[in-house]
């Protein structure tokens, strides 16, 4: 059932593509330097226990999109299914992360233009692709799925030929350094140089990057046919996702010393630079842009989103829940742009590797409790169905309930355990808490104001 207003024009290859842009943003190409940095090539195993992690949330995602196809997704269905309070907060941490994170993005691609053009501040750069991503996104959804489809496949280009070429140099191929083997995978201390620990500490800043697949669920409602392009989606995003994370970052730490690994620049270039491949590395730099405008692209469509999901139900402003002639929700991408231009001024002022690692560490919290939300929702759904007996008419069914949703639960329960016991990290835990309650107080508070007026209301009748 369509929503009111709301066009579904993604194509299932949009939909597929949207994800993956989300998914695979500069925070992969920037951000896989601290996790090897940190883990070593343990590094893999984080990866790997991540996508066990995707998998689960996504498909827990795809009964509920399939069921019920809704503009909003998870924030709609943990009111519905949790609770409003709950859903309320949880509506609003998600998009405190993406406005937070979508301007991480900008900068980094304003650094990389400033290395081109040094003339021009790498501030107005960002200006200028917030404007460009904020015309695309007041356009016709299929204009904006057409947009971030192309820009996708430039990474998902450069990916596999990364994977080709760093192959190529482990085996010998390339390069005089002759067949490499695992020198470098067991070199410097081993495969775990800094301990089995290290690999839970990273697990955060990798569930950073598997973010954006939920946009799946977001964009649910202006998808064609969502009984079909949803569950496809799921399944195809999900192991596209897992291959091009575990098989370019094999070839990585099978090619490069982890401890070359930092966040100066993307390690994949480092790698290949190592080898003489100056031109396929400085590939990279325009790769490592592409990235960030693809992501920027996904994750101010899929906030904005969320945030006209707030408005219909009476959680945000009911301006925010206003349409333009596209079916565009065009106030909400406003008020999103608009603060990811204020917060790209602030984060200007220290754009630090402190800064930056606390952004990615911060948004591994309250992503993880937007897909906690997800599987918990689904939880509960699927309880529902059995009481009233209905589960066979559910067009598609989550495998191997409830073990699937509950490891997908407590999984990401455990990494933010991780987060507030490590003395580093803990700050983010107090600035994802206060995005989390703050709304819920807030929403707390009017419920009771409502009730309030109406009990007056009746005593008056």
């Amino acid at each position: 059932m369509a929503e009111k207003g709301m066009k579904r024009g993604l194509k299932n290859r949009h939909l597929q593509l949207i994800s993956l842009g989300g998914v695979i943003g500069s925070g992969y190409f920037l951000g896989t330097g601290y996790v090897l940095e940190k883990a070593g090539p343990a590094a893999l195993v984080s990866y790997l226990l991540g996508g066990a992690i995707v998998l689960c949330v996504m498909l827990c995602l795809a009964e509920l999109a399939v069921a019920e196809p809704i503009a909003g997704s998870f924030v709609t269905y943990a009111r519905k299914y949790i609770n409003p309070t709950w859903a309320c907060g949880v509506g609003w941490t998600y998009w405190v992360t993406w406005v937070s994170y979508v301007p991480s993005e900008m900068i980094a691609a304003g650094i990389i233009m400033n290395n081109f053009l040094p003339q021009v501040s790498q501030l107005w750069w960002a200006i200028l692709f917030c404007l460009l991503v904020t015309v695309v996104n007041l356009f016709q959804v299929n204009k904006f799925g057409e947009s971030e489809f192309w820009l996708a496949i430039i990474k998902i280009i450069a990916l596999i030929a990364f994977s080709v070429v760093g192959g190529m140099i482990a085996l010998g191929l390339i390069g005089d350094q002759g067949y490499l083997g695992t020198t470098l995978l067991m070199g410097s201390g081993g495969f775990t140089p800094n301990g089995y620990w290290a690999i839970i500490l990273t697990m955060t800043i990798i569930l950073v990057n598997f973010q954006g697949t939920e946009i799946i669920g977001l964009a649910a409602g202006e998808c064609e046919d969502p009984e079909k392009s949803i569950p496809l989606a799921v399944r195809n995003v999900t192991w596209r996702i897992i291959a091009l994370y575990i098989i370019p970052i094999s070839v990585l730490i099978s090619i490069l010393p982890w401890d070359q690994a930092g966040l100066d620049e993307s390690v994949f270039a480092v790698a290949l630079s190592n080898y003489g491949l100056d031109t396929f590395a400085a590939f990279f730099s325009f790769v490592v842009l592409t990235a960030a405008l693809s992501c920027t692209n996904s994750g101010i469509y899929g906030t904005s989103r969320a945030l006209y999901s707030l408005a219909s139900i009476g959680m945000a402003p009911k301006s925010l829940a206003k349409l333009n002639k596209n079916g565009m929700p065009q106030n909400s991408v406003f008020v999103t742009i608009a603060t990811c231009w204020l917060i790209i001024i602030l984060y200007s002022f220290d754009a630090s590797e402190t800064a930056y690692t606390y952004l990615l560490s911060l948004s591994g919290f309250t992503g993880a409790i937007a897909w906690i939300s997800i599987c918990w929702s689904q939880y509960n759904f699927r309880k529902r169905r059995m009481v009233n007996n209905t589960v066979d008419k559910l067009r598609y069914k989550t495998p191997f309930f409830p073990f699937v949703t509950l490891f997908g639960i407590w999984a990401q329960v455990f990494c933010i355990v991780v987060i507030a016991s490590t003395p580093d990290l803990q700050e983010t835990i107090y600035l994802g808490a206060i995005s989390l309650i703050i709304p819920m107080i807030f929403y707390r508070i009017g419920m009771q104001n409502r009730k309030r007026k109406k009990r007056k209301r009746l005593a008056r009748i």
